[in-house]
């Protein structure tokens, strides 16, 4: 069986929070027939809701006890997002999740968008709308955006004041209000806030 990996990110655009990417693959063939067959179709993690994403990531974990699949999720924070800018922060964690799953350089890698998995994986393919058209990609998608999630959430136990569990550090209107009301804290992207003219 060659080993195929799908790799996607998510919170790239996010005033708050860590960029996470996620990647997936499978180790046994007759998961893709499960993957099928789940009760939930499979697609693009944001055509998805909460409660969807919870449940095919519980049936991902269990799929990875039993051995018939892994997957990895790297983040890289807000700081080192304004540092260093967040392509170099995405390519970071793609390097990372790869590394944690100590895939072959032989391996397929499948990527959304306009990834790029380090050079010396040979067999890469770009995807555009990746996560729509590849169940693997859809798969990864989903395990960086429910561990990006759950990330989220902690943190708004730390700071309640900007509605973290609810929009997950996006720039939606109730972020602004809260922008504008209590400032920033230690996990906004300042380099994504420069025009504080907006909030």
């Amino acid at each position: 069986m060659k080993v195929i990996v799908g790799i996607d990110e998510v919170g790239r655009g996010p005033l708050a929070g860590p960029v996470a990417v996620g990647a997936f693959v499978l180790l046994e063939p007759t998961t893709e027939k499960e993957i099928q067959t789940f009760r939930i179709p499979l697609r693009d993690s944001k055509q998805l809701s909460r409660a969807q994403r919870e449940e095919w990531f519980t049936q991902i974990e269990s799929w990875q006890k039993a051995g018939k699949c892994d997957f990895a999720v790297s983040m890289v924070s807000a700081k080192e997002i304004d540092a260093h800018g967040i392509s170099r922060a995405i390519k970071k964690a793609l390097a990372e999740t790869l590394e944690t799953l100590e895939c072959s350089t032989d391996a397929l890698i499948l990527l959304d968008g306009s990834l790029h998995a380090p050079e010396h994986f040979h067999n890469q393919i770009t995807i555009i709308k990746g996560d729509e058209k590849e169940p693997i990609i859809s798969l990864a998608s989903i395990v960086a955006k429910v561990t990006r999630d759950r990330y989220m959430t902690r943190f708004a136990e730390r700071y309640p004041h900007y509605g973290f569990e609810r929009h997950m550090g996006y720039g939606t209107a109730e972020h602004y209000t809260a922008l504008k009301k209590y400032g920033l804290c230690p996990i906004h992207r300042k380099s994504f806030l420069k025009n504080m003219s907006k909030v």
